[in-house]
């Protein structure tokens, strides 16, 4: 029984810490991750006094593990709330962006909140219920990954291609041709791309120290100046007229079930597969899962690129164990904290079935407390003073890096951000600057 209320409680505290990190944009769950390793043996020794109830080392870094877990999957369900009232998404909500604020700009952002929390939460609906068939396709006995690994330069470089190719400036003053604009996209996309990797080459050879003896991760700054500050900067030029919002039920009528349904299962198997290929992120799962819905209402994009996002972050916990992979910082830490037994039989190990637990617990918990505060925003958003809170939050991330990076953490900070702002200004996804991982791994891959 002490071990249930034990799980239920690391989930709970994670669940509001992933809040934190979703409504502050630049606090990433990496960070988190990184901090609580470095705490972990501390944390450990503060809990052991239930050593005497049965309770081991173990299982508390099980438990952190977890609490880790819960962080990043509230962390997805929350993070939408700021993409769409404040205009200050992340890499992995940036695609939708557009639609949640023309519906900002309808008097309807807990519509678009909504929306979300239902693309999430099916998501981890929809990878529970593939969790088996995933199992046996990737792992044994078809072991489909290991047939990717030896063609996995052809997936990063086909990828790279349709994500170039299927550009389209949103640049509107090229002339009435429909051919000039969209090959204007893809070179401002190719460049974008490459510019971004030769930065990410440049920085991964140099070695950041923090000031206070914190974990000091180079892709921090470099991803918070590459998609986190620059709509930042611009929300502070760019001052809307937001109406007062209406604040409605979240079940309606006029929400297809069926279209729902459709747009949360193609953006589940996008975030499956990012867990699948290194240097992917949700961002390119959002590009894929996009081109495979094709036309669709602003509703549906916005439940699909929230399920991409959700199932990418449940999917990378469950590879740790089926393809012994980490593909993000949580999940590395993760991997540092607990031993991953192989999931090569039909019995799922212990790791899996603690994980699973919180996975489940925080996505409902989630869900509903994503309704709750976005019901918050919707009714005193009108009221909050809009561009101090913007000033508040660069200000944030700005102490975050120099605290993680110090001074040169800071410079890496900047450079990224005149990255960014080029995908803003030339009307492009700024999904293009992952670049700063991709061109690094196909190198390393050839």
């Amino acid at each position: 029984m002490l071990d249930l209320l034990l799980i239920i409680l690391f989930c709970v505290t994670g669940v509001s810490l992933g809040i934190i990190t979703g409504l502050l944009p630049g606090l990433h769950v990496n960070n988190v991750a990184l901090i609580m390793v470095s705490l972990s043996s501390g944390i450990v020794a503060v809990c052991s006094p239930l050593f005497a109830y049965g309770i081991s080392d173990q299982f508390i870094l099980m438990l952190i593990a977890g609490f880790m877990i819960s962080v990043s999957i509230s962390h997805s369900f929350h993070d939408t709330i700021p993409s769409t009232f404040i205009g200050a998404p992340e890499e992995e909500t940036a695609l939708s962006v557009l639609p949640a604020h023309s519906l900002l700009l309808k008097g309807e952002g807990y519509k678009a909140v909504a929306l979300a929390a239902l693309g999430s939460y099916g998501a981890i609906l929809v990878c529970l219920a593939f969790l088996y068939p995933l199992r046996f396709i990737i792992g044994p006995p078809l072991s489909l990954y290991d047939t990717m690994q030896e063609v996995m330069i052809w997936f990063l470089l086909a990828i790279v291609i349709l994500m170039i190719s299927t550009e389209k400036t949103r640049i509107t003053d090229f002339g009435s041709s429909g051919k000039l604009p969209s090959l204007l996209g893809m070179i401002f996309a190719a460049f974008v791309f490459v510019l971004s990797g030769i930065f990410g080459i440049i920085i991964f050879d140099v070695h950041l120290t923090s000031p206070i003896g914190l974990p000091a991760p180079v892709l921090f700054p470099a991803l918070a100046g590459l998609f986190g500050v620059p709509p930042l900067l611009t929300s502070l030029v760019t001052k809307p007229a937001i109406p007062e919002q209406k604040v409605e039920p979240f079940i309606q009528n006029r929400i297809e079930k069926k279209s729902s349904f459709f747009s949360i299962l193609i953006g589940s198997f996008a975030g499956i597969f990012v867990s699948l290929i290194p240097g992917l992120t949700t961002a390119t799962g959002t590009v894929l899962a996009m081109n495979a819905r094709q036309k669709s209402s602003q509703e549906q994009t916005i439940v699909t690129l929230s399920a991409v996002n959700t199932a990418a972050t449940f999917s990378v916990t469950m590879m740790l164990f089926i393809i012994q992979r980490a593909r993000s910082g949580v999940t590395l830490a993760v991997r540092d904290m607990i031993t991953i037994e192989p999931w090569d039989s039909f019995a799922m190990p212990m790791g899996v079935i603690y994980l699973l637990m919180f996975l489940i617990l925080s996505g409902a918990l989630s869900f509903f407390l994503t309704l709750y505060i976005g019901r918050l925003f919707a009714r005193k958003f009108h009221v909050i003073p809009y561009q101090k809170l913007v000033v508040f939050t660069l200000l944030f991330v700005c102490v975050l890096v120099v605290l993680f990076t110090g001074v040169l953490g800071l410079i890496v900070l900047l450079v990224a951000t005149s990255i960014g702002f080029l995908p803003l200004c030339w009307g492009v996804r700024r999904s293009h600057c992952m670049g700063v991982l991709l061109i690094p791994i196909i190198l390393y891959f050839l």
